[in-house]
């Protein structure tokens, strides 16, 4: 859980420490995989655009024939409007002129990481969005990743990675660099308060270098992805991390008794009453359902808006703030409605028809019982127990198939109750003619069989693994029937 980090499931961080990188164990960041994996980059097509137009001089840094608007030409007009000093302009311009040599000294992986984050500020750039609320977690991403791939190794997909002097998490994006980790850093936040007083003062550091990096949005405060996602351009919001924010905002001012963790939470919560794209807030019958992606606004994730919950639930409760009471009951009456949906009556799914892995499993099982503590829903508390049921439950099969013909191609039916690795073994007069596996998920599914030539008793053994290591095996029989006759012709026709 976000909450419950402990040091029996600290999760490895590459730290970059004078240019080296050490491998660390943080005991407060979730280890479960929270954040979504993006979808590829385009990054052959846009990285030579970069690599031509790498002169920011020019005012270019991709797409320069589509556009004349750069990411230098909108820091000179915000410094024109007198929306940044000319120290900030100084600085910025300095900023990025410098990635764009270093990245022009640079070559493969880590010239085309770097280029790419160029590339998602300068469409920022084009897009308008490139407001002075947004300059400081842009350009701290922009620097970030300028130290990392001049200085640090080569990573794996979903790496997460620190940087001496700094509690913020960054996570591996490939084909985008490295990039702010907001649900990650805020889970560590929650992590340290957990800790308890010993862990306050690292709790204080993260929360002083997260609240600046808060931007304007949707009429109060949010803190943004930067990246590309699934067909999502950036900027980005979660309802999920936001909600974790609120969570963490509550929590530090628990552990300081600051006031203005609380008022920075308040200015926090317009973003789940706004609509998507700016928002991730959506209005239903019954409520209102917190969106995992503002860009997304067709796709449900349960754990994601029951950690948004959690963190509405929590804030309110400190606060006192009806406005977050408002927003909390909303949700929660959708949510109690949605709940059982996402049980199969085996396991949890992460969004409609689509099963969760174990970690996910784990995950919406803890945020049901935060939420049956906290409020002592009957459907919370059954779900959760549900699905702690689940994890020692082994996997429920059903063989389907039970006669066919000589020469028919066959297939062999059986159901299944949670996504499992499932083994077939086809014996006939007690030699084994076939044996196979694979991962399938819950339901209907088939295996492919070789098309029997002999009629009689075939013997069919399915064994199956979920995900959670229980198993079980059944024994059944498929009667081949010999092939049917072929009517011939009629004399004389």
């Amino acid at each position: 859980m976000l909450g419950g980090a402990s040091t029996a499931a600290a999760t490895p961080v590459l730290v970059l420490v004078r240019g080296r990188a050490v491998v660390r164990q943080n005991p407060f960041l979730p280890s479960a995989a929270l954040a979504p994996v993006p979808s590829k980059a385009p990054t052959r097509s846009r990285t030579p655009a970069l690599r031509r137009g790498a002169r920011e001089r020019t005012g270019s840094v991709a797409h320069a024939a589509a556009s004349q608007v750069t990411i230098a030409s909108t820091l000179k007009k915000l410094y024109a409007r007198k929306e940044i000093d000319l120290s900030e302009y100084r600085t910025y311009r300095a900023n990025v002129e410098a990635a764009i040599r270093t990245a022009a000294r640079l070559r493969g992986t880590r010239a085309v990481q770097l280029y790419s984050v160029l590339t998602n500020m300068h469409d920022i750039a084009v897009a308008g969005e490139l407001t002075p609320s947004r300059l400081p977690a842009l350009f701290l991403t922009l620097d970030s990743n300028r130290q990392w791939w001049s200085t640090g190794p080569l990573l794996a997909s979903g790496e997460r990675v620190q940087f001496a002097g700094s509690e913020l998490v960054w996570e591996y994006y490939p084909g985008q660099g490295i990039e702010l980790q907001v649900l990650g850093s805020f889970g560590e936040a929650d992590g340290l308060y957990t800790g308890g007083p010993a862990d306050y003062p690292q709790l204080g550091q993260l929360m002083s270098e997260l609240i600046p990096l808060a931007v304007n949005r949707a009429g109060g405060l949010a803190w943004e992805y930067y990246f590309t996602f699934d067909g999502g351009r950036p900027p980005w919001v979660s309802a999920m991390a936001q909600g974790t924010a609120l969570e963490a905002l509550t929590r530090a001012y628990e552990a300081f008794k600051e006031p203005s963790y609380l008022a920075v939470a308040a200015q926090a919560l317009p973003l789940f009453a706004a609509h998507p794209p700016a928002g991730v807030g959506i209005t239903t019958p019954l409520g209102a359902r917190y969106l995992q992606y503002s860009f997304a606004p067709g796709v449900a994730i349960i754990n994601a808006f029951l950690q948004t919950l959690i963190g509405l639930y929590d804030y309110a409760q400190v606060s006192g703030s009806t406005v977050a009471a408002d927003l909390f009951n909303a949700g929660n009456a959708e949510a109690l409605a949605e709940v059982p949906e996402y049980n199969t009556g085996a396991w949890s799914l992460y969004q409609p028809g689509l099963e969760d892995p174990l970690s996910y499993h784990e995950l919406v099982t803890g945020f049901l019982q935060e939420l049956c503590s906290r409020t002592a829903a009957s459907v919370y508390c059954t779900t959760a127990q549900d699905f702690q049921n689940d994890l020692t439950t082994p996997p429920a099969l059903t063989l389907s198939t039970h006669h066919t013909r000589v020469g028919v191609r066959t297939y062999v039916h059986f159901t299944l109750s949670k996504e499992s690795h499932v083994g077939i073994v086809v014996a006939f007069n007690g030699a084994t003619i076939f044996l196979t596996s694979a991962e399938f998920a819950y339901g209907s599914n088939a295996f492919a069989i070789p098309t029997p030539r002999k009629a009689g008793t075939y013997t069919v053994q399915l064994a199956a693994t979920d995900l959670a290591g229980n198993f079980n095996r059944i024994v059944g029989t498929v009667q081949v029937a010999r092939a049917a006759k072929r009517r011939g012709r009629e004399p004389g026709a």
